[in-house]
């Protein structure tokens, strides 16, 4: 019994999902200063740019209405979960250590507050790593994108009524299926507004939102402490922003609501407690599941996440399907002809809101076709045998594109969406035959430290890479140095400082924390906090049942399954639902159908207790004595099924062996 808790435990590691950080500033070995190679490149990139253009500060502040000092969200257990004072160093100009142009992105993010979009549209932004929009209606808000946990909606809309005056939600629009844009709906919704409210989001919301996290959850939350550098101190060598805004909530509970409204087609037309809205239907663009809209009555265009101040990923660090830049540039280009001739204000799920029909447009062109160059002049390039790696270093934006802030790789870059583009069309390979069959890290580092005459010699060789400010190449050598020799602590701390200076010259938030926290984990090591489920129970349980099946077939160990074949029915005594479960082949499938005569074993339980254990909060002391549970048929079969599975290792290795 204890074997079954243990497994389905396991189930929904990835359910806390990549956007959920971990707060753990212990004391630990510190990065290093800012190298003169660093300050003069980040010297050159200030340079470069028209940093002196405030337009977006302006807009950035236009509305304010009030700002809530100080902005601090604490959890159930007292834990500060956001504090925007944390923030307060980004200020005055660009210290050495920061690339100035993500420098001037921070400083946008850090202007938080409730503002005023248009009259009968307001903000709260800077209270979570997104937006969280209210539009009047006829008997109350509407809420758009209720951010990421309970606790940070919880207080935003808490703020926003002290300022605004008290009204209910009459009704909730999720504009897409990633967690910081509906994790926090229990934090916004009394006990009558749930059974009640109106919810209206994309087709496929719930089905995307669920599958992303529980298949590949356990790696892209692993990966996703380096994109979002959760476990970096927030200094001027740290985090300092993730360019779409300051960074995931370090916790907190994560909810979601089954939508009443479903959105499947462009033109869609709803009546919104008075308020009519256009939809426009944006599927696999920024996310797999996506929408936005238009509200004739405000001349306000909602453009989700399908347009912000920021290059966005078509590939994201932590993990996940590729998107697709030509469909994501043709929703724009729609858009502009849907709504382009009438808004007057455009407002999204990030950053700040535009105004006038003229700038607009050009913002919305500029977007549009940004993501339709990467994706033409990378097939241009690729059709002429340009590899991923070739493209990505000679590939530049015009600079009809490239001076708009707009369009600057704070999130997404140039480079890695490059790279994208080539993998959504060609895969991995690259064509070249020396890159079909390398060797694995370990050995290839090993061969190479061979190969250059021996550990002190890969380092001298490094060193002076180093000390020229080639970077790029002082890490490739380093690496495989660290891979061949993971204990070589002078190998770690000058890959460590390599890293540093590299961070320190990113202007991609993203690569800035990736390159970071591989300095950090060098120094300090990876993880060791287990991760719970605790605060993720409520998403967990609108979970369709499959995806935690699945989720198990992709943990069988297929060495350990050789020859084995077993059958285990799951049996949901209270749905009237029962699941064959086989392994055979070493692959485990599973089927929605009577249960298997001949099964090894069942195991006869409802729906909430399976999902208590997937949680863990039922024991195996509650599980011995829950009228809940039963198990028919041999036990050691069902024992030996469970010991087929494989837990994964949340905190593994990523910088070493």
């Amino acid at each position: 019994m204890a074997r079954l808790q243990s497994s389905l435990t396991i189930l929904a590691l990835g359910a806390l999902l990549a956007a959920c950080g971990n707060d753990e500033q212990t004391a630990a070995r510190a990065g290093t200063a800012a190298s003169s190679s660093t300050a003069v490149a980040n010297a050159e990139v200030g340079k470069s740019l028209p940093l002196a253009d405030m337009q977006d500060f302006e807009d950035a502040a236009r509305g304010l209405i009030a700002s809530q000092q100080p902005l601090q969200v604490t959890g159930n257990d007292g834990k500060i979960l956001w504090n925007m004072q944390d923030y307060a160093f980004i200020k005055d100009e660009a210290p050495a250590s920061v690339n100035p142009s993500l420098w001037r992105q921070a400083k946008l993010n850090n202007i938080n507050g409730l503002f005023e979009v248009t009259p009968g549209i307001y903000q709260l932004r800077g209270f979570d790593l997104a937006n969280i929009s209210l539009i009047q209606g006829k008997t109350g808000w509407i809420l758009v994108d209720p951010l990421t946990t309970a606790p940070t909606a919880r207080n935003a809309l808490a703020f926003a009524r002290e300022k605004l005056g008290q009204q209910k939600i009459s009704a909730i629009i999720f504009t897409h299926s990633h967690i910081d844009h509906f994790g926090g709906i229990d934090g916004v919704l009394d006990e009558a507004e749930r059974q009640s409210v109106q919810v209206i989001a994309p087709q496929g919301f719930l089905e995307e939102a669920s599958s992303e996290n529980i298949l590949a959850g356990p790696a892209m939350q692993r990966r996703a402490q380096y994109m979002y550098g959760s476990r970096l101190p927030r200094s001027t060598t740290g985090h300092v922003d993730t360019g779409l805004g300051k960074q995931p909530p370090l916790g907190g509970e994560i909810g979601i609501r089954r939508p009443t409204e479903i959105i499947n087609q462009t033109g869609q037309t709803l009546d919104i407690d008075g308020v009519e809205m256009i939809f426009q239907y944006t599927p696999v663009s920024e996310a797999p599941a996506e929408m936005t809209f238009y509200i004739p009555q405000y001349k306000a265009f909602c453009g989700a996440e399908v347009v912000s101040h920021t290059m966005h990923n078509l590939y994201t660090l932590r993990g996940a399907k590729v998107r697709d830049a030509l469909k994501w540039s043709d929703y724009i280009d729609e858009a502009i002809g849907l709504f382009g001739q009438d808004a007057e204000v455009y407002f999204g799920s990030h950053h700040w809101p535009v105004w006038g029909k003229q700038r607009i447009n050009s913002f919305l062109k500029s977007q549009r076709d940004t993501y339709k160059f990467i994706h033409d002049q990378t097939l241009r390039m690729a059709n002429s045998g340009a590899t991923p790696k070739e493209i990505a270093a000679e590939l530049k934006l015009p600079s009809t594109l490239e001076k708009n802030f707009s369009n600057r790789g704070y999130y997404g870059t140039l480079s890695h969406n490059a790279k994208a583009v080539y993998q959504l069309y060609f895969g991995w390979y690259d064509g070249n035959p020396a890159n079909l069959d390398p060797l694995p890290p370990a050995e290839a580092g090993a061969a190479y430290v061979e190969a250059i005459g021996g550990a002190d010699q890969l380092l001298e060789i490094a060193q002076q890479a180093f000390d020229k400010g080639n970077y790029r190449w002082s890490a490739e050598l380093l690496n495989h140095l660290v891979f061949a020799e993971p204990k070589n602590q002078a190998a770690r701390e000058l890959l460590a400082q390599t890293y540093d200076q590299l961070g320190y010259q990113a202007e991609s938030g993203p690569w800035r924390d990736e390159y970071l926290t591989g300095a950090y984990e060098l120094r300090n090591g990876p993880p060791t906090e287990k991760l719970s489920l605790k605060e993720a129970q409520n998403l967990i349980a609108e979970t369709p049942l499959p995806l935690f099946f699945a989720s198990m077939a992709a943990m069988l160990n297929g060495e350990r399954a050789d020859g084995k074949h077993l059958v285990i029915n799951f049996n949901f005594t209270d749905l009237q639902q029962n699941y064959v479960l086989e392994v055979e082949n070493s692959v485990l499938h599973h089927r929605l159908q009577a249960p298997a005569a001949g099964a090894d074993a069942t195991i006869n339980l409802t729906q909430p207790l399976f999902l208590q254990l997937v949680i863990g909060t039922a024991g195996l002391k509650d599980t011995l004595f829950s009228d809940d549970l039963s198990i028919e048929g041999s036990r050691l079969s069902l024992l030996e099924f469970f010991k087929l599975l494989d837990k994964p290792q949340g905190g593994f290795n990523i910088i070493e062996p």
